[in-house]
Formats: C-alpha cells, structure tokens, sequence
C-alpha cells in the first residue's frame, strides 16, 4: 500500500500543484505576491505545457507514444532516486564552498545581474565538459537520444547526471560569491527557461520566437544543440543567456535550410529506453576492456567522445573540421565549373 502511495504522490506531484493547492486552501491569495507564490504558478506550467503538446499532436494525427517513450522511463527511474541526490549535493557544495567563496555579495539587483552572469558561466563550464569528457557524456548522453524534440526530453536525465552538474554548478557560483538565497532564485529561473527551450513543433513551429533569437537562447538554439547533423553538433551550450557560448565560439544559429536531425550519432536499438540510459557507459566499458595498456585505457574515460587509441578519431571537432574542408572543397569546384 505504502508503494502505491508513493505512485499517487509522485503522479501528482509531477503536476506541480501542491503549492498552488495549498494557497487555494488557505484562502490567503496575498500569498501569490511571495516569490513561494510565484513559483507556485510556474511550476506547474510544464507539465501542462507538455499535455497541451500532446493533445495537439493527436489533434493534428502527428502523436506517437514513440516519441515519449524514453523520457517517460527515464523520469520514472529517477524519481526515486536523482532528485534527492541533487538536493544533497546543493547542500553540500554551499556547506563547502561558502567558507573560501573569493568574495561577498548580497540579494540586490546589481549583484543579481552578476549573479546570473556567472551561473550561465558555471552552466556554461558543466555543459561543455558533459559534452567533452567521455565518462561525463555518458551521464548527459540519454538527455539527447530522443530523437524527437518536446518537452518531455527536459526530464530524460541519467540519475547522476543532476548531482554532476550541482557540483560544477553550484560549486562556481558559491565559490564567485553568489549569495545562497539568491542562487535558488536563480536555480529555479534557469530551470523553468530550461524547461520551455525543449518546447516541440506541436507548441511552437517557429522556434527563433522573433526578435528574442538575437538576445536570448530561444528553443531554436536549443533544437540546434539536440541536433546529430554534423554543422550543428556541440553547439549552443548555455541556457537563458547566450554570451558565453558567443564569447568561447560555440554559438551557431539555426539554418532552416538544415532539416534538424535529432538523437545521438552512435547507432542505437531503435526506442530503446535501456540503450539510451544505459548504452554509452556499455560502449565506454567495452572500449575501455578492448584498449592495450592503462594509459589508453584512462584515455578513453577523459578524453572527449570519438577518441581512439588507434588514432582513427571521430571526436565532433574532427568530424566537423572534415566537414566544413568538404563544403569549401565542393564550393571551391562549383565556382570553377561556372568560370
């Protein structure tokens, strides 16, 4: 009975209206000007988001159970477990961190500002390296192998993932003397952006959202960055502000003559949840069992994706490298043709 409990307060919790409900209760609707009142108003928004993406695409015939099936086992399989792992290593780092942060600062506005700009910096920091290091792109690899973009791939995360990540980006942010308050804020501002930029076609067909393309990241970067075609892979690292990923190179728009292609470029069982939880730390520990001598062996837990002890190398920068000699190359013999 206990377990089935556990499964009703999971299922409504995923809504997020506990806070709201409670407020509702209370009649103390002042309560909705607090910034718990705030939040309360927000959370919810998407899971609610995420149904009226679904009952649009059923509308339209364009629905496949499919295309949920892996973030919904992946939310499942962590919800017993991630999220208080998450909350514990926030805890710690701020217990760590606070006594040696290099400096001091408090819940203004100015320093909210810095506040954000060194929380996208540690995003920024957390996000390049699960992309770049082997062993910590099998933790964020089941996050891109949907390979269909809504807004149920925000809650396909392997458990460790989260804990990583707080570690990195907590730990930054504590360290540059953002105050802990503050941070939460913060946490909870990104996260709910970081939610909606995994908005579908079926809510948003046109993901540039206008104007905003050239000020913010918008869900048409973050398509581009789920993307396995080679001129868009390991691009659009940042979350809500994009100046870190134009300030270190990584920034690149959507072409809307590029069809997005989305997944991950290593073959996978088709819709396999298991493949796509499980199947990178598979491959590492076979290439790794395979690979002569132990200095091959650690190379292949720290060295980015596509690395080899062979020298035959697919890492994305290689990949990308060929390619774009490839396009100069075709354009070059175009232009010669023509004259």
């Amino acid at each position: 009975m206990d377990f089935f409990k556990e499964v009703a307060n999971e299922f409504t919790g995923f809504w997020g209206l506990g806070g709201l409900l409670d407020i509702i209760k209370s009649g103390d609707y002042s309560k909705f000007l607090t910034y718990g009142g705030i939040t309360s108003l927000l959370v919810p928004l998407t899971p609610f988001l995420l149904l009226l993406e679904i009952i649009r695409a059923a509308f339209y015939k364009r629905f496949k159970v499919i295309h949920y099936k892996i973030s919904f086992f992946t939310y499942v399989l962590n919800a017993f477990v991630g999220r208080v792992i998450s909350i514990a290593m926030i805890g710690l780092c701020i217990k760590w961190f606070l006594p040696i942060a290099l400096l001091k600062t408090t819940f203004t506005w100015y320093w909210f500002i810095y506040g954000y700009v060194i929380w996208e910096f540690a995003h920024f920091i957390y996000h390049y390296l699960a992309h770049k290091v082997r062993l910590l792109w099998c933790l964020h690899s089941t996050h891109h192998a949907p390979e269909s973009m809504n807004l149920s791939v925000t809650y396909a995360h392997f458990f460790l993932e989260a804990p990583y990540a707080d570690l990195i980006r907590t730990g930054i942010c504590i360290l540059l003397g953002v105050n802990p308050a503050m941070l939460f804020v913060i946490m909870f501002i990104d996260g709910t952006w970081g939610a909606m930029i995994h908005v579908g076609e079926n809510i948003i067909k046109d993901g540039r959202l206008g104007f905003l393309n050239n000020i913010i990241l918008t869900p048409s970067h973050h398509r581009v960055h789920h993307a396995r075609n080679i001129v868009y892979m390991d691009t659009n690292f940042c979350n809500l502000l994009n100046i870190w990923d134009k300030v270190f190179g990584t920034y690149y728009p959507e072409d809307r003559s590029i069809p997005i292609e989305y997944g991950i470029s290593r073959p996978m069982i088709k819709n396999s949840f298991l493949d796509a939880y499980f199947g990178e730390i598979v491959a590492l520990a076979k290439d790794v069992y395979r690979a002569p001598g132990i200095k091959n062996k650690v190379f292949y837990i720290f060295m980015p994706p596509g690395w080899s002890h062979t020298g035959d190398h697919k890492m994305t920068h290689v990949v990308r490298k060929k390619y774009f000699e490839e396009l100069e190359a075709e354009k070059a013999k175009g232009e010669k043709v023509l004259v």
